[in-house]
């Protein structure tokens, strides 16, 4: 399972920045909510990198193989 991880930048123009990594799919418009309701701000622009046209695929515990050789 890769890291999600949340960049954001304050530009000197007052500018807020915010970059997911690591967020497949549509879930990354869920982080855009947050900032929303933390810093209580308008959102003019977004930019959707090849991330979100990925697909998330999550694996539990049970379904997890583990293939080993022994020589």
């Amino acid at each position: 399972m890769s890291d999600k991880k949340l960049k954001i930048k304050l530009l000197p123009n007052g500018e807020i920045q915010m970059e997911t990594h690591g967020v497949k799919g549509k879930k990354c418009l869920d982080y855009i909510e947050v900032l929303k309701k933390l810093v209580d701000v308008k959102i003019t622009n977004t930019q959707l990198s090849q991330e979100y046209y990925e697909t998330e695929t999550e694996v539990s515990e049970g379904e997890r193989n583990e293939i080993r050789y022994d020589s």
